[in-house]
Formats: structure tokens, C-alpha cells, sequence
């Protein structure tokens, strides 16, 4: 049977087609803040630690009760035009329990950054965290966040081979790999990436680095572009070298599929620090 997509805004529509789906993002915000609050109130929180010049150049920091083991990096989605790191802060947890330090990025958003220099951005998030914390490096992301994440660990990585080396492992969680899609929506008038930026910043397209370890997971209960996206990058990375695995949770939803993140022991979180 043949497929083919229509309406590509509905394709990346995530609210709209799950049951009380604009319950989401508004459900993280309290038990997020909670959560800082709770680890600030410990000496265990680092708030709004600069890495650059814009106002939005700005990471949490968490930290283990003890030494860190290593350093999580967890960057957050919102189709690259929307939201900021104050939202997640709870999924920290998984992480954090387990021993390692986290950091949660903010960057600038679109249309005021396009998307190479959000992937800069991040890059230099990335190396001020790592210059706080020792040992191997993990990297995790939601949405445009798993597309960033990635970003990282391609051959054109904005990272130093300083940095590049100590990270062993990436999570792309409903991860946005290929931009090319993304310029059929009405979002793009915001995200104005366009066929050239779409070659150079789709991870799809690029070459990972070499020991490359990716997972990328999804929900089974998401739009079936994401789906297709995840599958995609474990696909082609594999057959340039990869170590990679995808990953399809059963019931979770686009936002759902977070909340591993939350629980030491979920596979998910498991898939990030093993």
C-alpha cells in the first residue's frame, strides 16, 4: 500500500493529536520548579550559568550528592521556536540519582537565531558545562533537542576534538534528524531554514564521528513522522560506522515518552548512562 503526506503541519503536530494533549508543556512547569528549588535548597543547584553574550546563553547545572561520575547534558525541544530549559528540569532525576552531574541549556530561538547558530550555541553550552564537570560526557535530547544532540557528534561538529573525545554516548528521544521535511510547515516561516541549511544541519545528511554510540528513542503512540525520523538516523549511521539502536517505548506519546528520564532504573535512562 502506498503512503504519501498531505498536510505536513499536521504530520509535526504533536498537541493536537493526543488525547488532552494541551496539557503539555504547561503539566512540567510546576513539578520542574519544584525540582530546583528542591536541589538549590541543597547547595546541589548551579542556576543560570552564562556560556555566551545572549540573554538566552544560559545552563542549570545539577548536581550528585557526591563526586560526579561524568557529565549529562540534556537539551530541550519546541521546534526550535519555542520554550526554554526551565521546563524540564525534573527529568534531571534519572541522571542525577545515578550519579552524574546534568545540565540543561537554553539558546536562543528562532526566527532571532537560524539553526546553525542555535547548533553553535549549543556548542558552546556544552563545552562551558564540560569545563565544570570531569569525565565522559552524555548526551541527551527531546525533539529538535535530539536533532542538536546529534549535531554534535557529526564529522562538521561545532565541538573541540577536546570535547568530541569525551563524549561515549548520545540519546536522540522523538529526535528531528532530517530538517528537509521541516520546510514544508508553516513553522519554517519562523525557522526559515532552507535547502542549503538543511543540508548542512540535518544530521541525516552529515557523517557521524568516528565510535560513534547512538540510541534513538521514540513512543509508539507518536505521529508517524517521528517515528520515521527515528528509525532513519539508526539506519543510515549504522551503515557509516555507528554503534546504533532504535527504540520504539509502547504507549508513550510524544511528551510521555520523557518520563523515563525521571526514574533511575527505567530503560530509558539506562539507554543514556550505559
Amino acid at each position: 500500500m502506498r503512503h504519501g503526506i498531505i498536510d505536513w503541519d499536521d504530520a509535526y503536530a504533536n498537541g493536537p493529536n493526543i488525547p488532552k494533549g494541551e496539557q503539555w508543556p504547561a503539566a512540567w512547569v510546576e513539578p520542574a520548579r519544584l525540582y530546583r528549588e528542591t536541589l538549590a535548597a541543597d547547595g546541589r543547584a548551579k542556576l543560570g550559568i552564562a556560556y555566551g553574550d545572549k540573554p538566552r546563553n544560559r545552563f542549570d547545572l545539577f548536581l550528585p550528592a557526591g563526586k560526579p561520575e561524568g557529565l549529562v547534558v540534556y537539551v530541550h525541544g519546541g521546534f526550535w521556536i519555542a520554550l526554554d530549559n526551565s521546563y524540564w528540569s525534573h527529568f534531571a532525576h534519572g541522571a542525577l540519582e545515578s550519579g552524574y552531574a546534568v545540565a540543561l541549556p537554553a539558546y536562543t530561538l528562532a526566527p532571532e537565531n537560524r539553526i546553525a547558530e542555535i547548533t553553535r550555541e549549543i556548542g558552546q553550552a556544552i563545552t562551558a558545562a564540560a569545563d565544570l564537570v570531569d569525565g565522559p560526557i552524555r548526551l541527551a535530547g527531546h525533539s529538535v533537542g535530539g536533532h542538536l544532540v546529534t549535531r554534535m557528534i557529526t564529522t562538521t561538529s561545532p565541538l573541540a576534538e577536546t570535547v568530541r573525545d569525551r563524549i561515549v554516548n548520545t540519546v536522540s528521544i522523538s529526535g528531528v534528524h532530517d530538517l528537509r521535511p521541516i520546510m514544508k510547515t508553516k513553522m519554517n516561516e519562523k525557522q526559515r531554514i532552507d535547502p542549503d541549511e538543511a543540508q548542512r544541519e540535518s544530521p541525516a545528511l552529515l557523517e557521524p564521528l568516528p565510535n560513534t554510540r547512538l540510541t534513538c528513542w521514540v513512543g509508539g503512540n507518536e505521529r508517524s513522522e517521528f517515528l520515521r525520523q527515528n528509525a532513519l538516523l539508526a539506519n543510515i549511521w549504522k551503515g557509516l560506522g555507528a554503534e546504533t539502536e532504535a527504540v520504539e517505548e509502547p504507549d508513550r506519546n510524544h511528551f510521555t515518552v520523557l518520563d523515563g528520564l525521571s526514574d533511575p532504573n527505567h530503560p530509558l535512562t539506562r539507554a543514556l548512562l550505559g
